[in-house]
């Protein structure tokens, strides 16, 4: 292209930074790895003065122009580009370096008084320490940085709070979570930070408080199924068995219904929080159950608190679900509540048999047997382990000497 000149720098990085909040906007975006398009923007502003930066990591790149370019012009439009490669690194669950960057962006006073502050909010600081530069009215923005900023550290707050949760660290988790809550972010995003706030209660052992987050994340968002779950968990702590059934009995009530379309008050941003905080702890938190899941835990529930009737019901539709189609139906991701498919059908076949349904019951262990019979070996295989035979003690006699050789015999199949 055209080499690069000091005058049009400011146009050229302006149209560069709407550029790419289409890009990080887009539904498709996937925001990972290094953004290329404002590394080539960063090199361009170096062409412009003579230098170059090829061989620099992105870091190193920032931290070569922030430092040597200082002509007035270009300070707002590095600024905006900034607080998008902030944007980009968060996703990334790169703290460090978004620290590393805003040290750079904000002034010398603003940088030590960071550094005094508490260690583990030094970025969540220097982001609101960080001066906006004046917009300027050459070309409207997408997105103003203004904006971008509140978004970028309600963010920063959020992830800091995953980390502290998954550490263990839950007072601090809990004193984050509460300020990303009263951040800039759509009413599904606050959803999912009361929900994050109940698991965080509930794991310190508050499971009235946990229930007051999750109650909460569903009054902002009742389409906030993973709260609904979580709920049904703490009333199961708290042996409140009405209470759990009810959650439970809501929970597949809603999995089966079409979510309407999500309607956010807030005004629609390309770069949003559920562009920025996707690790894999909120995951697990938000992880949905799937109808067969939750109905089997109705059953289950039901034949441990002594509703038989409820349960063989409940059993009765969830083999109903897993003729419908058992791929589409059981989780394979290894969080399932769902033991093996054998399992269920003896559970199942117990709740029938106490309810008098007796060749019902019969049935289906007779299904168990004939699935099942293939997988028994013919032969049992028991072998001795010579390393664990000692002689007992000689007051021990006979019957000692049997049962040590006894514990000591393993099955193979």
């Amino acid at each position: 292209g055209l080499p690069a000149a000091l005058p049009c720098l400011p146009l050229e990085l302006t149209i560069l930074y709407n550029s790419l909040l289409f890009t990080m906007g887009a539904p498709d975006s996937d925001i990972k790895g290094e953004a290329e398009g404002i590394r080539m923007g960063l090199l361009r502003v170096l062409e412009a003065f003579g230098a170059c930066g090829q061989d620099l990591s992105t870091e190193e790149l920032w931290q070569k122009v922030l430092q040597e370019v200082t002509v007035e012009e270009l300070q707002a439009p590095l600024h905006r580009l900034g607080a998008l490669q902030a944007a980009w690194w968060l996703a990334d669950s790169r703290l460090g370096s978004t620290t590393s960057l805003f040290r750079l962006l904000t002034n010398t006073e603003d940088q030590e008084r960071g550094r005094s502050s508490d260690g583990e909010n030094e970025l969540l600081y220097l982001l609101k320490a960080w001066r906006v530069p004046a917009e300027g009215v050459s070309l409207p923005l997408v997105q103003s940085a203004e904006d971008l900023k509140q978004i970028l550290c309600t963010a920063t707050v959020f992830l800091q709070g995953l980390q502290e949760l998954e550490a263990g660290n839950f007072p601090t988790a809990i004193s984050l979570l509460q300020e990303a809550a009263g951040g800039f972010c759509s009413k599904r995003v606050l959803a999912q930070i009361y929900t994050c706030l109940g698991c965080c209660a509930q794991r310190m052992g508050k499971p009235q408080i946990a229930l007051q987050h999750l109650k909460r994340a569903l009054q902002v968002d009742f389409q906030c199924l993973p709260a609904l779950s979580h709920a049904a968990t703490v009333y199961h702590e708290l042996g409140e068995a009405n209470a759990e059934l009810q959650a439970l009995a809501l929970l597949y009530e809603a999995l089966g219904k079409t979510p309407p379309a999500a309607a956010s008050s807030s005004p629609y941003f390309l770069i949003r929080m559920e562009l920025l905080v996707h690790t894999p702890i909120l995951a697990s938190l938000l992880r949905h159950r799937q109808p067969s899941e939750v109905k089997y835990l109705l059953a289950q529930r039901c034949l441990q608190y002594g509703r038989v009737a409820d349960a063989a019901e409940h059993y009765l539709d969830f083999l109903a679900l897993l003729q419908e189609g058992l791929r589409q139906q059981v989780p394979l991701d290894g969080g399932s509540a769902l033991p093996r498919i054998p399992e269920v059908f003896l559970e199942a076949a117990s709740a029938l048999e106490q309810v008098g349904r007796h060749k019902d019951a019969i049935t289906l262990c007779e299904e168990v047997i004939s699935r099942t019979t293939g997988l028994i070996p013919q032969m049992l295989q028991v072998e001795e382990r010579l390393d664990q035979l000692e002689c007992p003690s000689p007051g021990a006699g006979l019957a000692g000497r049997l049962l040590s050789q006894k514990d000591s015999l393993r099955c193979l199949a």
